[in-house]
């Protein structure tokens, strides 16, 4: 999506040691990478947005022709909620590739309306792509997730357990959200209160209170049921966001207690929104 840190990510993988590319047209996307094949380029990276509109609708079919090919892909989409993309574009006074320069209705609405549209254009892509919604993060932390995420092996299905604030909102990279706010909260504990679900007086308060016991139980149970059927689905990530109230005790306990338990039999990767 326009605005949600292309470049930023652009910057973490020309770190990593990738040769990257931007705007590339999709028309050229499979003899581009047979190009660099036979210079021996080991990692490329190339950007594509909504720019290109009329022939993304090509970038699904061309990426399973180069998994064909042998060619190791991996696909982000980089995503952020609409009021954030609308403040973005705002702070920097730069025009929505999709918005009418010649419009003389309501700016913000134009705009709203640019960006809703590119979601439709692009939700396709968005389908088959491991997305990481920006919308929170500073560039750092953007920076980061990239370099994570594109270090995790591409043989099998890789979980990223998220935590994450209620009061910030919901992140939109997630498939599947979990709310833990009704579990006893460590923040009205005085001694805890400056300490996070990763410090040992957390962990044993929480650890003895049998509701959240039960909830980590049930979690894990799902998962348990639902993660072969999606890895036999070709899914390449499955993002699994655990929410309480701020975001530093509850939420990061059980997504502590959930990396540890999958991370034997999958990739487990975390995250902690509030805290990283």
């Amino acid at each position: 999506m326009s605005g949600s840190g292309k470049s930023v990510a652009l910057r973490a993988l020309e770190d990593a040691g990738y040769y990257c590319v931007d705007n590339l047209p999709p028309e050229l996307l499979n003899s581009f990478v047979a190009l660099e094949q036979q210079i021996q380029a080991e990692r490329v990276a190339i950007a594509m947005d909504v720019r290109s509109a009329v022939s993304l609708p090509l970038v699904p079919a061309q990426l399973r022709e180069l998994k064909s090919q042998g060619v190791q892909v991996r696909s982000l989409f980089l995503d952020a909620t609409t009021e954030t993309l609308v403040r973005r574009f705002s702070e920097t006074r730069r025009r929505h590739p999709l918005s009418d320069p010649g419009s003389e209705t309501d700016m913000r609405r134009a705009l709203v309306d640019a960006i809703e549209l590119e979601r439709e254009l692009l939700s396709d892509l968005r389908e088959h792509a491991l997305v990481v919604d920006s919308s929170v993060l500073k560039p750092a932390q953007l920076q980061a997730q990239v370099k994570a995420l594109i270090s995790a092996p591409l043989s099998q299905l890789t979980l990223v357990f998220e935590s994450f604030a209620f009061k910030r909102g919901v992140p939109v990279d997630a498939d599947f959200v979990f709310d833990v706010r009704m579990l006893p909260n460590p923040h009205y504990e005085p001694a805890l209160r400056a300490l996070t679900g990763r410090d040992a007086p957390v962990i044993d308060y929480l650890r003895k209170a049998p509701e959240v016991e039960h909830m980590v139980e049930r979690i894990q149970g799902f998962l348990d049921e639902w993660l072969e059927p999606l890895a036999r689905d070709h899914r390449s990530y499955v993002t699994v966001a655990i929410g309480c109230t701020g975001g530093q005790h509850r939420s990061v306990y059980i997504v502590e207690r959930l990396a540890q338990a999958f991370g034997a039999r999958w990739n487990a990767l975390k995250r902690h929104r509030e805290l990283d």
